[in-house]
């Protein structure tokens, strides 16, 4: 999806950002041209290893590096389980990018359709929506069956939701960092 220069400028114009918003350190984040169109873009930030912010967007971006620097300062300040990261943080803060592909729905109950550590899930219903990277099942070993469950409960559904007329939709992401 991406070449190794715009992984690195992306992670490069996140961090920046970062620094401006935390410490108003550092210059403008520097945003790679020629970027391709993404269907979304989330910012993980980790301290010492542990997770301390992600935010992203999946809908409605204004172009891949514009949102890279958005979502790395609203990680860093906004995600509503963290407090936002301070300045001495910053010496042990590691950055990670998803760029997300296209959502394609799915039968969850087919054997095929969710692959763990490939697919990232999306489920919906009604207004309620939950997302989780690829990743995050690959972390937590979870199974298919487990992946969709915490899926749901991201999105404030009942677990078994994804069993019960909620919309499942699967997407890959290019995923890279420091």
């Amino acid at each position: 999806m991406l070449t190794d220069e715009q992984r690195r400028g992306l992670v490069a114009a996140a961090r920046q950002s970062v620094l401006a918003t935390v410490a108003s350190a550092g210059s403008s984040p520097t945003v790679p041209v020629d970027l391709p169109d993404a269907c979304g873009v989330f910012v993980t930030l980790r301290c010492a290893g542990r997770l301390r912010g992600c935010l992203g967007i999946v809908d409605g971006l204004e172009g891949l590096g514009t949102e890279v620097v958005r979502c790395a300062a609203d990680a860093a300040t906004r995600d509503p389980r963290f407090p936002p990261v301070s300045a001495p943080e910053l010496s042990t803060l590691t950055i990670e990018v998803s760029v997300l592909g296209p959502l394609e729905r799915i039968d969850p109950i087919a054997p095929d359709a969710i692959t763990i550590g490939r697919h990232g899930l999306v489920i919906e219903q009604g207004r309620r929506r939950g997302l989780l990277l690829p990743q995050v099942a690959l972390e937590w070993c979870w199974t298919r069956e487990q992946f969709l469950r915490q899926t749901c409960l991201k999105a404030k559904l009942d677990p078994d939701a994804w069993r019960h007329g909620a919309t499942v939709y699967r997407f890959d992401a290019d995923v890279f960092g420091e």
